[in-house]
């Protein structure tokens, strides 16, 4: 659960940080262009996978433990894509891998 709810906050700050025009950002896939010339939708739409987010870690947890796991997924994710997106390590082999790590982890621990 905790994996799928960090995987929706990377996407969240992954769109936010290509709505962004001080970044480096790639146009490798339709989407990211999409996102690069929508700004405004764009926004809206990381903004609500935030909220998303948020909402299913209050469903699943206490407030306040969820909100502390909440901070700590944004400084962290938000974090590792603006250090890897200028480098474009960021692909969608990399996501898969990681969320089938993360996912390994949580089932098997």
């Amino acid at each position: 659960m905790i994996s799928l709810v960090s995987l929706t906050v990377f996407f969240a700050f992954y769109v936010l940080y290509n709505t962004s025009k001080k970044a480096t950002l790639s146009t490798n896939f339709p989407l990211e262009r999409w996102i690069q010339q929508n700004t405004k939708p764009s926004r809206c739409i990381g903004l609500g996978f935030l909220v998303i987010a948020y909402s299913i870690l209050i469903s699943w947890k206490a407030a306040g433990a969820s909100t502390l796991i909440f901070l700590i997924q944004i400084m962290t994710i938000g974090s590792l894509v603006v250090i890897l997106a200028p480098l474009k390590i960021i692909n969608h082999r990399f996501i898969l891998g990681i969320l089938f790590l993360a996912v390994f982890f949580e089932i098997y621990s």
